[in-house]
């Protein structure tokens, strides 16, 4: 069971190399969402510093939700979400392994740029270690939550619109306590109880999104 685990997050960041500038639209997307504001808003250095941590995240979980839709329909439509629910994996594990691939592919990434784009924003570097620790706890948050969304419409016209609608509810706590342990690590209001909800909200999504995505894709699958 745990080598079929790895062996479907394997084979999805495969899929996802071959798919070759396909993969990088969600980074491309953070990249240049991140590098507009500094010419919408001017180059204050101030004001630059005060939104940094707000811009970063809004621009992270747009990007996250801009490959949701990628997560189970591809799979769906070529038959081998069947042949994988068939498979030794119970289905709430391959929900897992793929929200772990999907992290890996769009999370991951957003992390490494970030830092990069801090620096463009003119962010305290008081807030550089806290954003990353935010965005460790956070990203895997959005893709576990947006697996449900994707669960939700897999086979759906338009699901992306979708998508959108069902899980940005979910993303807003996430949201706002990733930017709040950010600002305080840079305003000296402290972190450490934002961070905690974050870790909290994590352990959550981990306990209960496997299922409620298994349940949807059960019934997508009838």
């Amino acid at each position: 069971m745990v080598t079929a685990f790895f062996g479907l997050i394997g084979r999805d960041l495969r899929l996802a190399a071959r798919g070759g500038i396909g993969s990088l639209v969600t980074v491309v997307f953070f990249v240049i969402a991140v590098s507009l504001f500094p010419l919408g808003v001017g180059p204050e250095s101030a004001l630059l510093e005060r939104i940094a941590p707000g811009v970063l995240w809004v621009c992270a979980l747009l990007a996250t939700m801009l490959s949701l839709g990628r997560m189970f329909d591809e799979d769906f439509e070529d038959g081998s979400l069947e042949i994988i629910a068939l498979g030794p994996l119970p289905l709430e594990l391959v929900v897992l392994a793929k929200a772990l691939a999907h992290w890996l592919i769009t999370g991951l990434p957003l992390m490494i740029a970030a830092p990069v784009l801090a620096v463009l924003l003119n962010m305290s570097t008081e807030g550089f270690a806290v954003l990353m620790i935010s965005l460790l706890l956070g990203t895997p948050t959005l893709s576990l939550i947006g697996s449900v969304g994707a669960a939700l419409t897999v086979g759906l016209r338009r699901g992306g619109v979708l998508i959108s609608l069902l899980v940005l509810p979910l993303y807003v706590p996430v949201l706002i306590f990733a930017v709040g342990a950010v600002e305080g690590a840079i305003f000296g209001l402290g972190e450490q109880a934002n961070l905690l909800i974050l870790a909290g909200g994590l352990l959550a999504a981990l306990a209960l999104t496997p299922w409620a995505s298994a349940a949807a894709l059960r019934m997508a699958l009838e």
